[in-house]
């Protein structure tokens, strides 16, 4: 529909109504909405074609826009009457910055219309995808969109709010067809938002990987974590100590890769090697590093924390993966410490009770031993400029070496031997991410009491606050609960292939991100959640 005017036969006013009222039904169609004829001028952005001076012709006038549907949901809609965006040839995607020139390309690619690269604000089109950065201060992942006039313009104070805003765009188009007419202003409640994979124990390829990457991208999460040492495996290439790693693993291009794309979504690809525990496969090539009680009888996956080699061991490893795994966090693992779950670990260990007293006086115990062994690991981390993460059951009570106050504790379990409440952690200050195995913990094969979690489960009952069993912590310190990880356990890696452990996780994951972008009831019910998220696919 041309917008001059012009002149015709009442035949060619009749013909050209009939074009008029054929685009409006495939207008509606598309998911713009019911819209109504109105006798009088004006009407949404894009109305009807303007008619003669001597007889107008009606124009459309649109209802109020309804607030998208996505997932996770937006924070903030202010609908508008308006036709909304949808994607056509000769559309374009501009950006107002170069460091959003991935975006871009991606944003363009995905809705099949042209990268036109850095425009300035007057070089503007009908029918642009605008990003831009602006703000200055704020949520770093906060951004608007304005869909208006035609045009579409993301912007937020950093890169990755402005690329949570494109995958709103892009859900909103594959859900619907069209974006609608008005405003979004979204920020995620939590800061962390993670999925964890055990590749130490189930091999998970490079390609699987790098599709659950796009998929979390996609629903904004911004953390994926890799568990790639245990006693079953030591998944990543070493070029320090190659002798460890087994026979299928990642190479460190295959990381690299990775780690590529995860940065491009704005995801922190978080790495683990779990020690003083966990660390089979590693022993297996250093026999003379693994930690043996008083009868001379190895103990499972334990180093022998006495021996200064055995620290040279891990450190390695730590100062080398430093360099392949970019991101600002680490998790150092500190949990299952063999050493520490016998009745009495100074008798049944003398060699780690002898190093005790030499390095903490007469009083130094083994958790006093192991304690101190986090620290040095976590100061070698340190000097990287990571934040360091340890799982709450690597802390101990009643010990005179205390764990740095900068330790954030991965909340997984209330079961260990002297477990502790969630607010003891929280009442000393320390800041936690939850991954309450209660809700969160999808282990391969359902081992001892586990079950394979359901993403109802998740949506109607669990928080950010609920960190252990069912019972959200008080209040007041939610602030020190800094978001939430889903986690992939693959004790039994043969139960399920790599397509079953997608497609069990996929619901799951949708409603773990609902919760940690937004922790308050969500407006669907979960069967509409369930049908969106057909939709969206």
């Amino acid at each position: 529909m041309t917008q001059h005017r012009r002149r015709g036969s009442a035949q060619q006013v009749i013909r050209k109504r009939a074009v008029v009222a054929a685009a409006f039904v495939g207008t509606v169609a598309l998911g713009v909405g019911v819209g109504v004829w109105a006798s009088s001028g004006g009407g949404g952005a894009g109305g009807a074609a303007a008619a003669s001076p001597a007889s107008p012709t009606p124009t459309r006038s649109y209802p109020l826009s309804r607030a998208p549907r996505t997932i996770p949901a937006v924070r903030a809609f202010t609908a508008a009457r308006g036709p909304g965006w949808t994607p056509r040839k000769g559309d374009r995607v501009v950006i107002g910055d170069p460091a959003l020139a991935g975006t871009g390309r991606l944003m363009a690619g995905e809705l099949g219309i042209a990268y036109a690269g850095v425009k300035d604000e007057g070089d503007v089109r009908a029918g642009d995808v605008r990003l831009a950065l602006g703000g200055g201060g704020g949520n770093q992942e906060s951004y608007t969109m304005t869909v208006h006039d035609g045009r579409v313009d993301i912007g937020g104070p950093g890169a990755a709010g402005v690329f949570y805003g494109t995958r709103t765009l892009k859900q909103e188009v594959h859900g619907g067809g069209t974006a609608p007419e008005g405003v979004v202003r979204d920020e995620p409640a939590k800061q962390v938002r993670g999925l964890m994979l055990d590749i130490a124990r189930k091999p998970f390829s490079e390609s699987w990987i790098e599709d659950r990457i796009r998929e979390l991208g996609d629903l904004k999460f911004n953390e994926l974590g890799l568990h790639f040492s245990d006693d079953q495996a030591f998944r990543i290439e070493s070029a320090g100590h190659p002798e460890i790693v087994s026979k299928d693993h990642l190479t460190t291009a295959q990381v690299k890769r990775i780690v590529a794309l995860a940065d491009s979504r704005h995801i922190t690809v978080v790495p683990e090697i779990d020690s003083p525990g966990h660390l089979g496969a590693a022993l297996a090539a250093h026999p003379d590093l693994q930690l043996r009680n008083a009868n001379g009888v190895p103990t499972k996956g334990a180093i022998d924390i006495s021996k200064p080699a055995s620290g040279k061991l891990v450190d390695d490893l730590l100062n080398e993966y430093a360099g392949l795994f970019t991101g600002n966090r680490w998790n150092l693992g500190g949990d299952e410490y063999q050493a520490l779950t016998v009745t009495n670990p100074q008798v049944s260990y003398p060699q780690l009770a002898d190093a005790a007293r030499r390095a903490h006086g007469s009083g130094g115990t083994v958790a006093d031993l192991t304690t101190g062994w986090l620290g040095d690991r976590a100061d070698t981390v340190r000097a990287h400029d990571r934040t360091i993460r340890v799982w709450n059951d690597g802390f101990f009570t009643g010990t005179s070496v205390q764990p740095a106050k900068d330790l954030q504790v991965a909340y997984w379990t209330g079961k260990e031997l002297g477990a502790r409440q969630p607010v003891e952690y929280l009442s000393a200050g320390r800041e936690v991410v939850n991954y309450n195995d209660e809700f969160l913990y999808y282990v391969l094969g359902q081992p001892q009491t586990f079950v394979y979690p359901t993403g109802r489960r998740i949506y109607e009952q669990w928080t950010p606050r609920v960190l252990r069993g069912t019972t959200a912590v008080p209040a007041r310190y939610d602030g020190q609960i800094l978001g939430g990880s889903f986690a992939v356990w693959c004790d039994f890696p043969n139960a399920q292939t790599e397509a079953q452990v997608a497609a069990g996780i996929r619901l799951p994951l949708q409603a773990t991100v609902q919760k940690l972008w937004d922790p308050g009831r969500p407006s669907l019910s979960w069967a509409d959640f369930q049908r969106l998220s057909a939709t969206l696919g």
